[in-house]
């Protein structure tokens, strides 16, 4: 047995529209599963992560960071990926998924210098490394942003 294949009982977990409270032949009447008194069978139970007025755990560690609502996403990819196109072929981001270079373009695609390139190449996509820009405009490609 490992943790990712540990799983609840047969049996002990209900679905959310279980309907609780509706007498004991249910099997979760009279106290509805909220057990004898105190604050938690009331209504008006504290909300999640309510500590009786001790500073919450969420609000005791230390946040770090943010995460920048403009983030775009862009798919890199090494020029010698490239090689899989005929010579003097368009490139573009369809054609890239159409090869299974990329499987989701995500916000772009842009192209590194990793790798030799032996082919002339058109190629559009998103962004270029500078060497990768270089590399395709020496075997008489051109290298379009969109």
């Amino acid at each position: 047995m490992e943790l990712s294949n540990l799983q609840p009982a047969e049996g002990s977990k209900h679905s959310n529209n279980f309907r609780r409270g509706r007498g004991h032949g249910s099997g979760n009447g009279k106290t509805a599963g909220k057990g004898h008194k105190g604050q938690k069978a009331r209504s008006g139970a504290p909300r999640i992560g309510f500590e009786g007025g001790q500073m919450p755990l969420y609000r005791r560690l230390p946040k770090r960071g943010f995460k920048n609502r403009n983030h775009k996403e862009i798919v890199a990819i090494n020029l010698n990926a490239l090689e899989v196109f005929e010579n003097g072929a368009t490139v573009d981001v369809a054609a890239l998924v159409e090869q299974g270079i990329v499987k989701n373009p995500r916000d772009g695609v842009k192209i590194l210098g990793n790798g030799e390139l032996t082919k002339k190449l058109n190629v559009k996509v998103t962004g270029f490394s500078a060497s990768a820009k270089e590399k395709i405009e020496k075997l008489g490609g051109t290298a379009e942003v969109i």
